[in-house]
């Protein structure tokens, strides 16, 4: 798909010194976009750069505080997502906004049903071929008839395509569209939007997946801190330049990980089950274990059943039946506090609602978990004294970036956040650290330091079991791998052996077998 934007072309949009003030922080800083006529353009920067401000000022749901937007030439006050979709611009968000119980056409029509009979009666017969129709001619493969609950995640994404291209949408923006897909999804979804761009649309990705930028697109805006970096042509950069122009620095996206022999045994689970909310089983009697240096990954896409199993792990959740075991002591069923007492530390997959106090000091964050122990407290009286000097030790030593240890933890950003329960959990010197998304949401250089500690961890025999939706990390990182699939692991791979043709059918619901016959077919179809 790259090499296909010309100079030439004429600009479909144009968003023009554009700046966004909230209370205190400058979002978008005169900020310059333009997008050519059937390119695919990727704006792309670190957590908070302030790439999504400026795509919900350019679809209506914010306003900015000054600049000018140009569609096709002519000065347009978008005033509301309506005004955005009138004149031919539409925006699928990360998170899908579908009714799960309704048909894909029942979906795509919502708010815009033909009727027949003078208005008494809904046409979803016509409404059914129209959406076939569209389907068909952008080559998104979707069944008009099924229900939203029924399918993928990958064809959830298609119905949010077609729901923009319904309304007549000319401009697509899509805020990071491979967050949730498979390997297979996501070469899918570069087939589509490249049909999308011969068929005449424009296309805005947002993104922190440089593989993806560079597959995917034509051009390349970075962003860093409200201000435009450069813009690109695709193929005169490459990942390492794209990640220097993010985060202002060198940043090193693989991380050296010695060979290590693993030691005995930490973490021993046996069929165990878990209920959901809805009292489903998200968890299907699995079984494996996790050893003392290593890191055991679990891999699959979100809604699998990792976030039940991290919980019942954690003691966060009841277990239904099965056993869990830590350096051979049954710990099956154990409140959190007993968890952690039993050498548990845990990085919670929302640091918002499971890593923090968001309205307490960074201080009190720091010690969260052991804060009713000496020296920290004695009968029940703190020592704030003890507590600051203690967060002022894990704040130089783990770079949290803060003016000081007395500013609440809801006012630092994502990065820092994450950083400061690494710090806390590292503390306490788990024998079994669990690291849940530990990366989701951050910038390059933020995950580079993530990485870092992970391996640091393994490499003094500690056991770590990351949980994670992103392929790249699970591969970089880990020695083993479980695919999770439905509740069910698919199989268990080695780190070094795994591919990520095997994981993403694995992550599809291919057995181990199933996907190692997959990479071989490719594999001889390659040579053929």
């Amino acid at each position: 798909m790259k090499g296909r934007w010309k100079k030439d072309l004429p600009k479909v949009l144009e968003m023009k010194n554009i700046t966004k003030v909230f209370p205190g922080v400058v979002a978008n800083d005169k900020v310059n976009f333009d997008l050519e006529k059937g390119e695919i353009h990727v704006l792309l920067g670190e957590n908070g750069a302030g790439k999504t401000t400026l795509m919900n000022i350019l679809y209506g749901l914010y306003q900015a505080t000054s600049g000018e937007i140009y569609f096709h030439g002519e000065k347009v006050d978008i005033k509301g997502p309506n005004d955005a979709i009138n004149l031919g611009i539409g925006m699928v968000h990360q998170h899908f906004m579908l009714v799960e119980n309704f048909t894909v056409t029942e979906n795509i029509v919502l708010g815009s049903e033909p009727s027949k009979a003078n208005g008494l009666y809904l046409d979803m017969e016509t409404a059914r071929n129209t959406v076939k129709e569209v389907s068909d001619n952008f080559g998104l493969k979707v069944d008009p008839n099924a229900l939203i609950q029924d399918i993928s995640v990958g064809l959830s994404q298609r119905v949010e395509i077609l729901k923009t291209l319904h309304k007549g949408a000319e401009v697509l923006i899509l805020d990071e569209p491979t967050a949730v897909l498979t390997p297979q999804e996501i070469d899918e979804l570069g087939v589509i939007l490249k049909n999308l761009t011969q068929e005449g649309k424009s296309i805005i990705l947002i993104t922190h997946k440089l593989k993806e930028v560079l597959s995917m697109s034509d051009r390349v805006t970075v962003i860093r801190r409200g201000k435009i970096v450069d813009t690109l042509k695709t193929k005169d950069t490459n990942i390492d330049q794209l990640a220097e122009m993010m985060v202002g620095r060198s940043v090193k996206l693989t991380s050296d990980k010695e060979d290590k022999t693993p030691g005995d045994v930490i973490l021993f689970i046996e069929n165990l089950v878990v209920k959901d909310t809805r009292k489903y089983d998200a968890v299907k009697s699995i079984s494996f274990d996790v050893k003392a240096g290593e890191i055991f990954a679990v891999a699959g896409v979100d809604g699998n059943g990792q976030k039940e199993l991290v919980e019942a792990l954690t003691g966060l959740t009841k277990t239904v039946s099965g056993k869990v075991s830590l350096c051979g002591k049954d710990i099956t069923g154990n409140k959190p506090k007993k968890v952690l007492e039993a050498g548990v530390g845990h990085i919670p997959e929302d640091r918002h609602k499971r890593g923090l106090i968001l309205q307490n000091t960074l201080a009190e964050n720091l010690i969260l978990g052991y804060h009713y122990c000496p020296p920290f407290a004695r009968k029940g009286v703190m020592n704030y004294a003890k507590i600051n000097e203690h967060a002022r030790t894990l704040i130089s030593e783990y770079d949290v970036r803060t003016p000081n240890e007395y500013v609440t933890a809801g006012s630092l950003s994502g990065g820092n956040q994450q950083k400061a329960i690494i710090a806390r959990e590292f503390y306490k010197d788990p024998v079994l650290l669990i690291a849940s998304q530990p990366t989701r949401g951050l910038d390059v250089g933020a995950i580079e330091f993530v990485h870092n500690r992970l391996i640091e961890q393994r490499d003094n025999n500690k056991a770590v079991l990351l949980v994670s939706l992103e392929l790249d990390e699970v591969m970089n990182l880990a020695d083993r791998i479980a695919v999770i699939y439905q509740g069910e692991i698919m199989g268990i791979v080695e780190g070094k052996d795994a591919t990520e043709r095997q994981l993403g059918l694995m992550m599809a619901g291919a057995s181990m077998e199933e996907a190692i016959e997959g990479g071989k077919a490719d594999n001889e179809n390659k040579i053929a």
